[in-house]
């Protein structure tokens, strides 16, 4: 009997009495994400149940699901949800793989219902450090998960309108709102214009906000120490059209906004685990380090 064939038994089972596969693809278990899951577990239990098969001697092996026991031990849990289903030997592999090739099994929210849902179950703390605590990460990290519930009314009209491209891009937008309102302004004005059905490039928002970013760090470097010192006026390149389908001009784009040297493949892979849209890369990199300084615990 094929394992889409065989009958599926619920089970709460002794930890002890399920071992590993040791003919399993997944060699490598990431740390990070593992102590992750491990605090979700302590936190509210494991979530999908372990399906396994029957082994010798009252014992099980694991079909799929050998990070959830692993994680499940380093929580120190000692019964854990299984689902029990026959399976050949040869026809392991074959499960192993389709579980974790078969898009759509399991996908990350969406970064803004993400981002709406922790904003939530933050609410309930009496401050952010305690809030970020509860998801086992850093402060850093609580506010750059909620960035996208808290977009202003307008960038959120263009998003919901379908001009802008991505939440990624909304919160980029969002950073340009309280560096330059001004400008931030002026863009939104040139999205909102757009056709129905055109959204305004995330190297647009990109490029505005490293000019902005590189015009403070310019006026702080030049800027008299005196207190009565003159400011100099911002200088305005809000005029790029957003709508623009051609590529902007090589003279006109920041360096670092006209080619990732991060592989896309890998940026989807970490963008699935840390819950974000792979379209963010700069998202991604903040909320990688900040995974990494919680596993070293600055």
């Amino acid at each position: 009997m094929s394992f889409k064939d065989s009958a599926a038994q619920f089970q709460i089972v002794d930890l002890s009495q399920i071992e590993p596969d040791t003919s399993h693809p997944r060699l490598n278990i990431e740390e990070t994400g593992l102590k992750s899951l491990a605090n979700s577990i302590a936190k509210m239990g494991l979530i999908h149940p372990i399906v396994v098969r029957p082994a010798e001697a009252g014992r099980y092996t694991v079909i799929v699901g050998e990070r959830r026991r692993q994680a499940a031990l380093l929580a120190g849990e000692k019964a854990v949800p299984v689902v029990i289903r026959a399976c050949a030997a040869d026809e392991t592999l074959e499960v192993q793989v389709f579980e974790n090739i078969g898009l759509g099994v399991r996908t990350a929210l969406e970064a803004r219902d993400m981002a709406n849902a922790i904003q939530s179950i933050a609410a309930r703390f009496t401050s952010s450090e305690e809030a970020a605590q509860h998801f086992a990460r850093p402060p850093t990290w609580l506010a750059q998960a909620t960035a996208a519930a808290n977009l202003s009314e307008k960038v959120s009209a263009l998003l919901d309108s379908g001009r802008i491209a991505s939440t990624g891009t909304a919160v980029q937008l969002e950073k340009l709102v309280r560096k330059n309102e001004a400008r931030a302004e002026s863009l939104i004005d040139q999205i909102g214009q757009l056709p129905a059905g055109e959204k305004v490039a995330k190297k647009i928002v990109d490029h505005a906000l490293a000019e902005e970013n590189g015009r403070r760090k310019k006026n702080a470097a030049t800027t008299p120490p005196a207190e009565d010192a003159p400011t100099a006026p911002a200088e305005n390149r809000s005029n790029i059209p957003a709508w623009e389908d051609a590529p902007a001009p090589t003279a006109t784009i920041a360096p670092d906004t006209q080619r990732s040297r991060m592989n896309p493949g890998k940026v989807r892979q970490v963008a699935e685990i840390l819950g974000l849209s792979d379209d963010d890369e700069e998202a991604i990199l903040v909320r990688l380090i900040d995974e990494f300084l919680a596993l070293k615990q600055v």
